[in-house]
């Protein structure tokens, strides 16, 4: 089933970025054979082995950064993998102290500042749906047909949007107002 997925929606040079209820070992190595790259927060269900020993890299507003190379393993085959861990200086609200991250991404080209950030943004996505969803009602149990219910998701979103454009509109001329700068 994995691999219909991979086929259909995975495509060369994306970067996938998931919680970690998307972190297994088939889904990681899916990926990578697409040729897509990932930022996926570690499941702990998920097995690896240490290539290197966990090192302090980088210090963030949200804590410590430190990172390692890991190895990944799928039915005899195995994926190098990079490990980075933020340790919290503020515990999450389920009281972890780290949040551990698997990625491809070149430490060359990717800091772990990037990728713990990355990985931090998704949850403006997630968070865009919950209040469509809540705000918006676009999840009308009466909408039987999928065709119906899209739509009405889609015209949901719409109406974020612009409703999300007139807040950045206001935000703009109350900072400027603040700061005596001109807008046109």
């Amino acid at each position: 089933m994995l691999g219909a997925i991979f086929e259909r929606f995975v495509k060369e040079g994306e970067l996938w970025i998931a919680d970690r209820n998307m972190c297994t070992v088939g889904f990681l190595f899916g990926l990578h054979r697409s040729g897509a790259n990932f930022v996926i927060r570690e499941h702990k269900s998920i097995l690896w082995e240490p290539i290197t020993s966990l090192q302090a890299v980088d210090s963030v507003e949200t804590g410590d950064l430190f990172e390692q190379a890991v190895s990944l393993s799928d039915a005899g085959e195995f994926l190098r993998v990079r490990r980075v861990v933020l340790k919290l200086k503020k515990p999450t609200r389920n009281a972890e102290n780290e949040i551990a991250i698997f990625t491809m991404l070149p430490t060359s080209a990717v800091s772990a500042a990037v990728v713990t950030e990355l990985y931090q943004g998704r949850r403006s996505v997630e968070n865009l749906f919950q209040n469509v969803t809540e705000n918006y009602e676009c999840q009308i149990q009466t909408l039987g047909y999928p065709k119906a219910a899209l739509f009405s998701f889609c015209l949901a979103l719409v109406a974020y949007n612009i409703l999300a454009t007139v807040r950045g509109v206001i935000a703009t001329r109350t900072w400027c107002r603040k700061n005596r700068c001109w807008t046109f």
